[in-house]
């Protein structure tokens, strides 16, 4: 199921092409933060804030009222979470952050209570704000994840660091949804036993449902 382009987001951009024997994910990795940042630098500031408001109909479907969703603060040019965590937190979810107690530490998830203030977070050890150690430790429903890079079929390409899929393959249970710029889209990834698949991804202009 697709979004019809939206008139604020502008055109839909073309997947990032990458041939099949290009699998070093580093040099992916690299392409792709550049990709990603020059995306948002060229999006004015009027049309960032009419994106991501809301939970399209599909995704809020696998969201049940009542569902505790994990989500994630975004970084600069990750895609934004904040006013899907205010939708949610409105309309009958419970939310969690993820957190860190240091930086070998593996990643867990903390209640969040109020996603309209930052009151209760603090920065952890990566940087991002997270709850504090007083926060109820959580195991969410489904969990909100941030990429570099994604196919259509759901293949996730992250930061290196494999926190979310160690914790995908805890809890095998927990659908993963991915937002995502539209320009974020990459024809192929390379896909190793440790991966994880998305159950969907969300664009400012696109649905994309996974394999799973």
């Amino acid at each position: 199921m697709d979004f019809p382009a939206t008139t604020h987001g502008g055109p839909v951009t073309p997947p990032l092409p990458c041939e099949p024997f290009l699998t070093d994910k580093q040099t992916l990795r690299t392409e792709l933060r550049a990709s990603r940042r020059d995306h948002v630098a060229a999006l004015p500031a009027a049309t960032r804030a009419l994106l991501f408001l809301r939970p399209p109909a599909p995704v809020a479907a696998l969201l049940p009222e009542g569902s505790l969703v994990g989500l994630y603060h975004a970084g600069p040019s990750e895609a934004p979470t904040r006013s899907y965590a205010r939708w949610l937190y409105e309309n009958g979810r419970t939310l969690a952050l993820p957190w860190f107690a240091a930086r070998e530490a593996p990643m867990a998830f903390r209640r969040w209570n109020d996603p309209f203030d930052d009151d209760g977070l603090e920065p952890g050890p990566w940087g991002a704000l997270q709850p504090g150690i007083d926060a109820e430790l959580v195991v969410p429903d489904a969990v909100f994840v941030p990429l570099l890079g994604f196919t259509a079929e759901g293949a996730r390409l992250g930061q290196g660091g494999g926190h979310y899929d160690r914790w995908l393959a805890a809890h095998p249970q927990v659908a993963a949804i991915g937002l995502a710029w539209d320009s974020q889209r990459i024809d192929w990834l390379p896909v190793e036993p440790h991966d994880r698949p998305l159950r969907a991804v969300v664009t400012p202009t696109r649905f994309y449902e996974g394999t799973r």
